[in-house]
């Protein structure tokens, strides 16, 4: 706003038209995001998401699983976010928690029926 020397108004209504045009979309928390052609929008909540990757990389009871670093990068989320999302899954028992600086394991490979 500040570069183009317009008002927080203006702003809104023109991701407003940006939306109805299907080039943006909102974001939870105040923000926007460019909708690209052919992008599928999961609105799943993240830790079903995590759980997924449990059965696209086939990874059985005791794997290792994903650090918080690699899971951020590739939902693109900050690892705050998703060690919360970590968290939920070793609460369901899903993710075994190794501590401070290991390895999460997998305890359990979630059935994709249970949580839809």
């Amino acid at each position: 706003m500040s570069d183009h020397n317009i008002s927080r108004g203006v702003v809104l209504r023109a991701f407003e038209v940006l939306q109805r045009e299907g080039v943006a979309a909102p974001v939870p928390g105040g923000r926007w995001r460019v909708v690209r052609p052919g992008e599928r929008d999961d609105r799943r909540p993240l830790e079903e998401r995590i759980a997924d990757v449990i059965a696209d990389e086939g990874l059985d009871a005791g794997a290792a699983f994903p650090s918080a670093s690699v899971l951020a990068e590739r939902f693109g989320v900050s690892r705050p976010t998703v060690t919360k999302a970590l968290d939920k899954l070793e609460a369901a028992g899903v993710l075994a928690s190794g501590g401070q600086g290991r390895v999460r394991t997998v305890r359990a490979v979630p059935n994709r029926e249970e949580r839809s």
